[in-house]
């Protein structure tokens, strides 16, 4: 197993050009201003093979992105929730997951977010998590540190478990195995809470929050929130210490700081 100080982090990555991040607030600005006028309207909902639940509002805010990024940089590589990738193995490829949180969307709670993230060469170089009904944007990426609406954000690093805030989507994302050691991890912290999708993250990476830890995770999942945590000062793993790259199990721990995580990952491990 690795240890958290042996995963490759972001922070050993090249700075990202000015180029990258003005497209990523533009795709941003582009996803956030179609999913507003959706918000808390009368909406179709479709449920996907995996009986997740879609709207127009995915589906538009996805399109809408993908444009913009074809028409900027159209050699770029393309991984979408909602569409088939283009390009995937490009050296340079956006993933997109336009509502994080749907479920949280269609029933009006402003916990969900536009995740937007750059891989390079298959590692999460740049993310951003958006929220575009309560004005909240974190951005993080490499040689440019993470910021909220502007201003730097940085994580705290608690160092015990005890004393930790902890959050996870929901609890029936664990599943078989995982349950019991979540189990373990969550009856260990001072505050236990479910139900903030992606923004928990943005609140770890602003130091409200200690550990996020969550399983069933797909890339457009996870690959935003790697920088926005790194950036801000925190460590994002799997389960066993490994850095999360394309093709990852879905298993996914950030805190606030390596001391904590280090204690996170001893109760994930060994109780």
């Amino acid at each position: 197993m690795s240890s958290p100080s042996a995963a490759v982090s972001t922070l050993t990555e090249p700075a990202v050009p000015e180029a990258f991040l003005a497209l990523a607030n533009r795709l941003a600005d582009t996803s956030g201003a179609l999913i507003r006028r959706h918000f808390r309207t009368p909406l179709d909902i479709d449920d996907k093979a995996d009986d997740s639940p879609v709207t127009a509002a995915d589906r538009g805010a996805e399109e809408a992105m993908r444009a913009v990024i074809a028409e900027t940089f159209p050699d770029h590589g393309i991984i979408g929730e909602e569409f088939p990738a283009v390009n995937p193995d490009a050296e340079h490829v956006w993933v997109l997951d336009p509502i994080d949180g749907t479920k949280a969307f269609i029933t009006g709670k402003p916990s969900f977010g536009t995740l937007i993230a750059l891989l390079k060469n298959g590692r999460p170089w740049l993310g951003v998590i958006d929220q575009p009904i309560l004005g909240e944007r974190w951005i993080g990426a490499a040689g440019h540190g993470t910021t909220l609406n502007g201003t730097p954000a940085a994580t705290r690093d608690i160092g015990r478990v005890d004393a930790a805030a902890l959050y996870a989507t929901a609890p029936e994302m664990f599943v078989g195995g995982d349950w019991p050691v979540f189990q373990r991890l969550y009856k260990g912290v001072k505050l236990p809470r479910y139900g903030a999708d992606c923004y928990a993250y943005g609140l770890l990476a602003s130091g409200f929050v200690d550990i996020v830890c969550e399983a069933d995770l797909k890339l457009h999942d996870w690959a935003a929130v790697v920088p926005v945590v790194e950036n801000a000062g925190g460590v994002v793993t799997d389960w066993t210490g490994a850095p999360l790259v394309k093709g990852a199990d879905g298993h996914v721990l950030a805190a606030g700081g390596p001391q904590v995580h280090a204690a996170a990952l001893r109760v994930l491990r060994e109780g």
